[in-house]
């Protein structure tokens, strides 16, 4: 991966506040992982350039593998809490839409370093494989609330194929961000999106009474 000035590099911890939360422990880690390469970097290097113990680190990940998932499952159980608040009227889709964009909002300052984080989480084998269970709770949300949409279970085809259907839409306009360095990441989620609006507009919610009461 070619470093990029715009992730500004670790510099020593001497005279600086160590690195104690799960942002601040993942930028540095994202630093480092630019400047030395994935598989290079231990959590050695990781505990050290934060100014923190190897237990300390762990306390905040469970393996190196995790870091660039950031604070992941707590952004899933916020998309499920705005979820679970979405008005019933809401047709299916622009449900899952709004929610799924939301999730995947950010404030500027982090736009470097959540581009260098896909870089790491769609190319470097070991977390594409780390992935798996990820992408697991993430469309499991997905399934749960188009079940509950649709009056189904959420094991069923139609709640799993929505949830695998979103996932694909989300990585693909990934893909596209990580490709144009120009590219704005909300107008690739809209224009994806837009793709499964006219696709499925109208079909969504079923047959008319598979809203299961407008639960």
């Amino acid at each position: 991966m070619t470093p990029s000035a715009d992730v500004p590099q670790p510099a020593p911890r001497a005279g600086r506040q160590p690195a104690t939360s799960v942002a601040e422990i993942g930028h540095v880690a994202l630093q480092l992982f630019v400047r030395n390469g994935f598989a290079a970097t231990t959590v050695d290097d990781i505990a050290t350039a934060c100014g923190i113990g190897r237990r300390t680190f762990f306390r905040y990940f469970p393996s190196k593998n995790d870091v660039p998932w950031g604070d992941f499952d707590a952004l899933v159980e916020r998309m499920r809490e705005h979820l679970a608040a979405t008005p019933p009227d809401v047709p299916l889709l622009d449900a899952l839409r709004a929610a799924v964009i939301r999730f995947n909002e950010f404030p500027p300052e982090e736009v470097e370093y959540h581009r260098r984080r896909m870089e790491l989480l769609l190319s470097v084998p070991t977390l594409v494989a780390h992935s798996t269970l990820r992408y697991a709770a993430w469309r499991q949300v997905i399934a749960e609330y188009a079940a509950r949409r649709l009056g189904e279970p959420a094991d069923a085809l139609r709640p799993q194929v929505i949830a695998w259907t979103f996932l694909a839409a989300s990585l693909s306009a990934y893909e596209e961000w990580l490709r144009r360095e120009d590219a704005d990441l909300p107008d690739l989620f809209a224009s994806a999106f837009a793709v499964l609006d006219e696709t499925f507009r109208g079909d969504g919610d079923g047959d008319g009474d598979g809203e299961g009461g407008g639960r």
